[in-house]
Formats: structure tokens, C-alpha cells, sequence
């Protein structure tokens, strides 16, 4: 029951912050565009055209954060976890077209330069919608971390890749004014285009390992290690395990060596105590338990402390 709490409650959560995003989102591409529209800047524009990715990336982390949280079915036996890769691909594919798109807009800068207008209005309505963007990203990294989302995950990298970018932006267009040297304005938009080309690639790729089931992190792995260990009194060994990640949820299957005079009754108490030892740690585990009696060891007879082989 506390574990059917505890995952609605990050359900809600991760929910609310996805609608949310949304909302942050057309907010912040509106203060962008109004930036834009008062300079005439490709940089500022290149920085707006980077917001419109935000919204619907935003849209499709929704979707697939409501898709992954449907339970099992007939089709779907191990859930729809890995629904939250789609959207981080996703994502990372809009941020590639963006990057082409605003080297697209720099072709034709380069062909007709033109001054800036307005420069300090457009800059601090700029920096404005970076602040924003800057507080949202950091709640979206944590929550998403702390409850095992890459969609919300993704998004919160994503929009605080925008934010390193608006920065970049906001210095080399007050510099571009004060030394008058206007060619630095398409110049930051090429650096801004090939900033996010670098980031969608980083996105698609870590998207990509989630969806060929990835194992768990090296430390990961030697805490899952420990709690097996100190939870398996009455197995001679444990051995084979293996571990994959699905979107939040973790999968975790091991063999457990028991006694061959062991009953079916005793050695099912030895494995219930290691998953409630696991469950209490690891949010959303998924637990395989393959039984085998001694003579399937790989460690030599008297070995004690239930060692992995």
C-alpha cells in the first residue's frame, strides 16, 4: 500500500512539473520572440527559435510521462517505462533541426547585415526570460533525478542548455554594441546553432542506451551488491546477477544458491526478505529470483557470507 502511495505521489509530481513546462515554456518563447522583435538580432532570434523546441518538447515529455506511468497489460507485461525515451529522442531530433534552421537565418544575416535596434530593451527582456528558464531547469534536473524520469529529465537539460546558451548570447551582444562590431551577431548565432547540435546529439545518444537496456551505474550496482548480500542469510551464494533500466523503473535478476535439502517454504523466505530489502531502497524495482541448489555453485563448498560468484 505504501508503495502504490509513494508511486502515485511521484506520478502526480512528475505530472504536474510536465504540464507546467508547457505553460513556462510558451511564456518564455514569448519573451524571446519580443527580444527578437525589438533588436532584429539573429542571436536573440536563434535563441527564440530554441524556445519554440522547448514548448513542444515539453508537450512530448507530457505525453510520454503519461504513457509510462499506464500499468501492465496483456501487451505490455513489463509496463510502458520506456515511453519517456521516445519523447528525450524526440526532443533531441528537434534540437538538431533548430540548429539548422538558425544556420539558415545566419546565411542570410551574412548577406544583409543590418544594425541593431533597441539592443538594451531587447537584452533585458532576454535576460528576464533566462532567469525563469534558469530556476525551472534546476527543479526539472532534480525531479527527474529523484524519480528516475529521462523525459523530465531531458527537458530540464535541455532548457539549461538554453540557458548557458542565453548567457553566451546576452555577452557577446552587449560587446557587439559597445565595440559597434555588428558581425559578432550572426558570429554568436553560429556558435549557438553548433552549441545545440553538440546537445542533441548528447540527448539522442543517452536516449538511445535507455532503450538497449542500459545497466545501472557502477556504484549503483555495488549498493545492489551489498543489500543482497546482507539480506540473503541462509543462501550459500548468489551469482549472475544482471540489471537494466527502463525509464524510472529498475529490473534486477540474479540466481540464488540454496541448500539442496532446503524447502521450497524456506528458501521463498530468503527471497521475499532480499526484494523487501531491495524495494525499500530502489523506488520502482522489478525483482527475478532464480532458485538453485548447491550443486549449481560456482564458488568452492564452505564458502560463507553469502559471497557473488
Amino acid at each position: 500500500m505504501n508503495e502504490a502511495k509513494r508511486t502515485l505521489s511521484s506520478k502526480q509530481r512528475i505530472e504536474r512539473l510536465a504540464a507546467w513546462s508547457i505553460v513556462i515554456a510558451f511564456g518564455v518563447m514569448g519573451l524571446k520572440y519580443v527580444a527578437y522583435h525589438v533588436t532584429g538580432s539573429v542571436a536573440l532570434y536563434s535563441d527564440a527559435l530554441e524556445s519554440v523546441v522547448n514548448v513542444i518538447a515539453s508537450a512530448a515529455a507530457l505525453w510520454a510521462i503519461r504513457v509510462s506511468h499506464k500499468p501492465a497489460d496483456q501487451d505490455h507485461p513489463y509496463g510502458h517505462h520506456k515511453a519517456e525515451y521516445f519523447s528525450a529522442v524526440l526532443e533531441g531530433v528537434l534540437i538538431v533541426l533548430a540548429a539548422l534552421l538558425i544556420l539558415r537565418e545566419v546565411w542570410f544575416a551574412w548577406q544583409e547585415p543590418r544594425p541593431l535596434e533597441q539592443p538594451w530593451l531587447g537584452l533585458a527582456i532576454n535576460g528576464a526570460a533566462t532567469v525563469i528558464n534558469a530556476g525551472w531547469a534546476m527543479l526539472l534536473i532534480r525531479t527527474g533525478r529523484q524519480h528516475r524520469s529521462p523525459a523530465l529529465l531531458a527537458d530540464g537539460q535541455h532548457i539549461m542548455t538554453d540557458v548557458v546558451t542565453s548567457v553566451g548570447v546576452t555577452i557577446g551582444l552587449v560587446a557587439a554594441v559597445v565595440t559597434g562590431w555588428h558581425f559578432l551577431d550572426p558570429a554568436l548565432a553560429v556558435i549557438v546553432a553548433l552549441n545545440i547540435l553538440w546537445q542533441g546529439w548528447h540527448v539522442i545518444g543517452a536516449s538511445l542506451q535507455g532503450l538497449m537496456d542500459v545497466a545501472v551505474d557502477h556504484e549503483e550496482t555495488l549498493r545492489i551488491r551489498d543489500i543482497i548480500s546482507s539480506n540473503s542469510k541462509g543462501a550459500l551464494e548468489v551469482h549472475d546477477l544482471k540489471t537494466r533500466i527502463a525509464g524510472r523503473a529498475v529490473f534486477i535478476e540474479f540466481h540464488l544458491v540454496v541448500d539442496s535439502e532446503m524447502s521450497v517454504g524456506d528458501s521463498h523466505v530468503i527471497c521475499d526478505r532480499i526484494e523487501d530489502a531491495l524495494k525499500a531502497e530502489i523506488p520502482s524495482v522489478r525483482i527475478t529470483i532464480h532458485v538453485e541448489p548447491d550443486d549449481e555453485a560456482k564458488l568452492p563448498k564452505g564458502t560463507v557470507a553469502v559471497p557473488f560468484a
